[in-house]
């Protein structure tokens, strides 16, 4: 009988083993994930090259590292809600995009920040410098604001003379406004163009943009918002439809019907903030990671939207052109 209780006491260690070591296990980090807009549509790929930037450096979701997903919907007031929920959770970093990044960094100054930004980040406020960015925040910044102008310049070149060219702004998202207008009222008067600022800050109120812009006979730019970005295929299908020669960021819009987008390659810039949040989890401080600065763009034209419209591209635009779409 005792060797049989011994034996048996034995087992129950033994099995008792795996748990104790199970519960000496690290608990998986968690990445919160806020964001100003919605899931699906071109948001789909960005997450993807989000996620490949986290493979990288070693990180798979669902493995050894998990995504607290946070969407405001279009609704940007529900982003300090929500950047706030995210802090109280402690999770191990924040990523956010450009609307969404002042509500997390005025949620904490200690949970690791790593940002997407359509906007000067330094003009901006969110870091003190590119180079040693200071505090608890860090990430990539596009350079699509700068490229303002320079869609301005494609637009002049196929827009008839005298045509003014309409700026659409979301006035909702004050913060990005003032960088949206940078440089573009004198680079329409160098064009010789009137410049004209139509506002939408929701889906309803596209139409009613495209309308103005089709009376007044102008093109049509565009201006950087994330809200406009996860409408892409909405606000490209629509330029046809209204008869607007126009101008956006990304490839989305100009396959859904748009005439031009030019900007930068955004999947390449979620890729690169994926990297570098990973590079937070294994140790490395926001304080001393550079901004980095996604400078990859690519020019797109629609050459059956152009005949719709009854616009010849120059051969220097075909030229230049990353993707001619027939």
């Amino acid at each position: 009988m005792m060797r049989r209780r011994v034996f048996i006491t034995f087992l129950g260690g033994a099995v008792a083993w795996p748990h104790a070591a199970r519960g000496q296990q690290p608990a998986v980090p968690v990445v919160g994930w806020l964001n100003a807009t919605s899931p699906g549509g071109p948001y789909d790929r960005y997450v993807a090259a989000f996620l490949e930037g986290l493979r990288e450096m070693g990180y798979v979701e669902g493995r050894n590292v998990a995504i607290d997903y946070r969407w405001a919907y279009d609704q940007p007031d529900r982003l300090p809600a929500l950047a706030a929920e995210l802090a109280r959770k402690n999770v191990s970093v924040i990523f956010a995009n450009t609307p969404a990044v002042p509500s997390a960094k005025a949620a904490t100054t200690t949970t690791p920040i790593v940002f997407y930004s359509a906007i000067d980040p330094v003009q901006s406020g969110l870091v003190t410098s590119l180079n040693r960015p200071g505090g608890n925040i860090t990430g990539v910044s596009s350079v699509n604001i700068e490229m303002g102008p320079k869609r301005l310049e494609l637009l002049h070149q196929v827009l008839p003379a005298g045509s003014p060219i309409a700026l659409l702004i979301n006035p909702n998202n004050p913060g990005n406004v003032a960088f949206n207008l940078k440089g573009l009222p004198e680079a329409a008067k160098i064009l010789g163009r009137q410049i004209d600022v139509l506002n939408a800050s929701t889906a309803g109120e596209f139409e009613p943009a495209f309308t103005r812009a089709m009376n007044l006979r102008a093109g049509l730019a565009i201006g950087p918002d994330a809200f406009f970005v996860s409408r892409s295929e909405q606000l490209g299908a629509l330029s046809l439809q209204y008869g607007v020669p126009a101008i956006f960021l990304y490839r989305e819009f100009t396959a859904a019907g748009g005439l031009m987008s030019y900007g930068s390659y955004i999947t390449e810039g979620y890729r690169l903030a994926g990297v570098y949040v990973g590079r937070v989890l294994k140790g490395e401080k926001p304080a001393e990671l550079p901004v980095q600065q996604s400078t990859r763009v690519e020019l797109i034209i629609n050459v059956k939207t152009a005949k719709a419209l009854g616009i010849t591209f120059p051969i220097s635009l075909f030229g230049r052109a990353d993707e001619v779409i027939e």
